[in-house]
């Protein structure tokens, strides 16, 4: 049973390096950084302008 052990304790040795070796970096999804920074900046426009309705909307009182 102790080969077992040392089974699991390698594979929970190889996880965490594994999760590290990972840790900030960003998938790959396929798409070229002109077609990432084109996505990139479609977003940041809707969720600029989202916040500049909310505060439209909550700073009415004058």
């Amino acid at each position: 049973m102790t080969r077992g052990n040392q089974r699991e304790l390698a594979r929970a040795k190889n996880a965490k390096k594994h999760s590290e070796q990972t840790k900030g970096k960003r998938g790959d999804d396929g798409l070229s950084a002109a077609a990432r920074k084109q996505r990139d900046a479609e977003i940041m426009q809707q969720k600029q302008k989202k916040a500049n309705e909310t505060t439209k909307g909550g700073t009415n009182s004058k």
